[in-house]
């Protein structure tokens, strides 16, 4: 099967792409990545010389270089996209074009060369807040950040492509994913580099803002049930099953690292910070045999050893984003 990934050299793409080369003898892989702050092409460094990988450095807003490499594909697994709530606060621009004008780009061209299979990652963020239950897929779509925004905008542009046109798009909303290779600006990757460099983590609010933790190994996994046994025009969740506040989780990685909350600063909280987020994947467990393998106790913990091993990855990154 020949398949394009988009933002193949990102946290999530480059999971997917390093296991499916590594599984499947069959695939041919196609990565089209920006290598934007976030991109890092270090990431598909054990499946570079792989014979059946192709990297292609482009933007998915650029028609011409899509339409080269839509050509002869079988199938689109869709991850580029910005993705930190926190900077889409800060400006909306970059979200939306990407988000929504890059999906647009990619379903163009897949339907003028009759793609067999676009699957759609998102998230599920573009849902809003849920104070009890869990949502199901056909749960209305209700963001609160520009970046859940802009992923609602790309969900619903996907599936009207399969409405209007008959392209073969399926979507998948996932919860928050966690594991090796993630960019050093999300909660876990942050705090555990930050607290094994002896400073301080920052804490939202009263930390009380729950979600739900899966790992991008699992994640991956359903992806690739979805891509094979998926049907057109439907959404699936992912999720990882461990629901926990942030304050929790702030404990658990200062019990992980050795560190005393004497580390952890209080800093005002997120605007429009979503209370809580809940997937009900029953359907994809039902219907394509999904089940999360990774526990969050080893995965964690697998996480953290790799974060304390992989300086060199790190270091260069946190310093160029200047964070903090």
């Amino acid at each position: 099967m020949r398949i394009l990934v988009t933002g193949g050299a990102g946290f999530i793409g480059s999971e997917y792409v390093r296991r499916r080369l590594s599984s499947d003898p069959s695939a041919r892989i196609t990565v089209l990545d920006k290598l934007t702050y976030s991109g890092v092409e270090a990431n598909l460094a054990p499946v570079a010389e792989h014979p059946d990988h192709t990297f292609v450095h482009g933007d998915i807003c650029d028609p011409d270089v899509v339409e080269q490499v839509m050509a002869g594909q079988d199938a689109v697994v869709h991850f580029a996209a910005e993705s930190h709530v926190d900077r889409s606060i800060d400006g909306a621009e970059p979200f939306v074009r990407t988000n929504v004008m890059g999906t647009q780009v990619l379903l163009d061209a897949a339907h003028r060369h009759g793609v067999g299979r676009f699957v759609h990652v998102s998230t599920d963020e573009v849902y809003g807040s849920i104070g009890e239950g869990s949502w199901t897929e056909g749960w209305p779509l209700s963001p609160n950040s520009p970046y859940s925004a802009s992923k609602a905008g790309s969900d619903l542009l996907a599936l009207a492509y399969h409405r209007t046109h008959g392209l073969d798009v399926v979507v998948t909303r996932c919860s928050n994913n966690y594991g090796p290779y993630q960019f050093p600006e999300k909660v876990i990757p942050l705090f555990i580099t930050n607290l094994l460099d002896g400073r301080t983590v920052p804490l939202y609010g009263d930390g009380r803002n729950i979600r739900d933790w899966l790992h991008v190994s699992d994640h991956c996994r359903g992806i690739e049930l979805v891509l094979h046994g998926g049907r057109a025009g439907e959404v699936y969740h992912i999720g990882g099953g461990t629901e926990l506040s942030n304050h929790k989780l702030t404990g658990l990685l200062l019990d992980a690292v050795g560190a005393d909350w004497d580390r952890v600063e209080r800093v005002p909280d997120r605007k429009g910070h979503d209370l809580r987020y809940s997937l009900d994947d029953s359907k994809i467990r039902e219907q394509l045999g999904y089940t999360p393998q990774v526990t969050f106790t080893e995965g964690l913990a697998a996480t953290v050893d790799w974060y304390r091993t992989h300086r060199s990855w790190w270091e260069p990154l946190k310093k160029r984003a200047e964070l903090r």
